[in-house]
């Protein structure tokens, strides 16, 4: 019995994600089980103005999923490798201007 039940909430949480999926605008609680982030996180940081978000009544805030999206693309972290190679093409390009 106890097997059935995890099944199900299981079950459960990929309705709920798949719903969320569905949907172009986010409530506050949506966008933060699909950002996987805390509804106090979210407030803070639509409190900091760090992420876009509406207020069409001037209380309940909205996300659009597809800006929700575009931040968390936006906050890449370059890898050493990354940085490396930028900093070779930099050196490249300056000292071929010197020459």
């Amino acid at each position: 019995m106890e097997n059935i039940l995890k099944k199900l909430d299981r079950i459960e949480v990929l309705i709920v994600r798949q719903y969320i999926l569905s949907k172009e605008i986010l409530s506050l609680e949506e966008a933060g089980a699909y950002l996987q982030l805390s509804k106090s996180c979210l407030y803070k940081m639509t409190s900091n103005k760090e992420i876009s978000f509406y207020v069409p009544g001037g209380k309940k805030i909205y996300f659009r999923r597809t800006e929700l999206d575009s931040w968390v693309l936006n906050r890449k972290v370059s890898s050493v490798n990354e940085c490396d190679l930028e900093v070779e093409n930099y050196l490249g390009r300056t000292q071929k201007s010197r020459s």
